[in-house]
């Protein structure tokens, strides 16, 4: 059952999947479409989840569920993936690729390679201070963190 995201309490859990590339406006638009029609059918073992999502920052795809009211069960998340893969097949997305990072560098967002990131520290062109996502994140509340410095990040390990 769809709820929208100001409804879900800060324990809501979430799943983050980031495109390696900039998602086009349009394909954005569908994919939110997409996204509604299958939270709104998302249910653990035919009890309906209350679940959201949508696009961020016209490259990440987040799916919550207040666990609060019915929790998601393997079956259930099996069917979360299931849709992701088909939204990379449908839209010539990578959404599993977790050796990609994203970055905030002047209002900008860039997603790049592990390499290609420990590279830019190297040279100077990101550091510590640089907003990384953490897409490691689990709730709704730790999206307030879901930005953070390099340095406090457990990307860090990947540029010392």
């Amino acid at each position: 059952m769809k709820v929208e995201f100001e409804e879900l309490t800060d324990n809501a859990r979430l799943w983050i999947y980031q495109s390696d590339r900039v998602i086009a406006r349009d394909q954005v638009d569908l994919i939110n479409e997409e996204i509604d029609s299958f939270v709104s059918g998302w249910a653990a073992h035919q009890v309906p989840l209350a679940a959201s999502g949508k696009v961020f920052h016209d490259r990440f795809i987040v799916l919550m569920v207040d666990e609060e009211k019915n929790a998601a069960s393997g079956c259930s998340i099996d069917t979360s993936v299931a849709f992701i893969k088909h939204l990379e097949s449908t839209y010539g997305l990578r959404l599993f690729d977790r050796m990609t990072f994203s970055y905030e560098k002047d209002g900008v967002i860039y997603t790049v390679p592990k390499e290609r990131f420990k590279q830019l520290y190297q040279d100077g062109e990101i550091n510590e201070n640089t907003l990384v996502f953490d897409n490691l994140i689990k709730t709704k509340s730790q999206l307030s963190e879901w930005k953070k410095p390099l340095g406090n990040s457990w990307m860090k390990r990947f540029v010392s």
